[in-house]
């Protein structure tokens, strides 16, 4: 593989995780994953992923955006975007690569990274509502609300992120 190429395909897989990470914080990553999967197969004339994987890809990604609205109509609680829980998400990401990793080979890695963010960002709401006085926190349903949707969104991006590497390695 020419260094060119070598080049970007790191930048491709760089932004399959960050489209994972910023899933964490209600924003669109699926999206981001299926615009950088479409743009990976234009770029290589649609050798590895073809029409029928991108559609399934948007179909996924249509889906798991509608999810999270739905889950944000619903009363489910957004997490803050501050440095706090970027950090705390970007070391629970970290860790749970290290963890899962020697495990799972390299689903863990996608997994952990997803699983640690995730761990991380709770952690950080969890703190920053215990710091609320009562009136102000978010009812426990919230919680569970936005657990079960960043739940729903991740495992729907980690498919998205399979179906599109099982494609390129085969």
């Amino acid at each position: 593989m020419p260094p060119f190429v070598s080049v970007l395909f790191s930048i491709f897989i760089l932004i399959l995780f960050a489209g994972i990470f910023i899933n964490l914080f209600g924003l669109p990553g699926t999206v981001v994953i299926f615009f950088d999967v479409l743009f990976y197969a234009i770029f290589t004339g649609f050798n590895h992923i073809g029409l029928k994987i991108i559609l399934l890809l948007l179909i996924l990604s249509v889906i798991a955006e509608t999810i999270d609205v739905f889950f944000v109509i619903v009363g489910a609680l957004q997490p803050d975007i501050s440095k706090k829980s970027f950090g705390a998400a970007a070391l629970g990401s970290v860790g749970g690569i290290f963890l899962l990793t020697p495990f799972w080979g390299g689903p863990g890695i996608w997994l952990g990274f997803f699983a640690g963010g995730l761990a991380g960002t709770l952690i950080m709401e969890f703190i920053h509502q215990s710091k609320l006085k009562a009136p102000f926190r978010m009812p426990g349903r919230a919680v569970f609300a936005m657990i079960g949707g960043k739940m729903f969104k991740g495992l729907i991006s980690l498919s998205m992120i399979a179906f599109s590497l099982s494609n390129i390695y085969s």
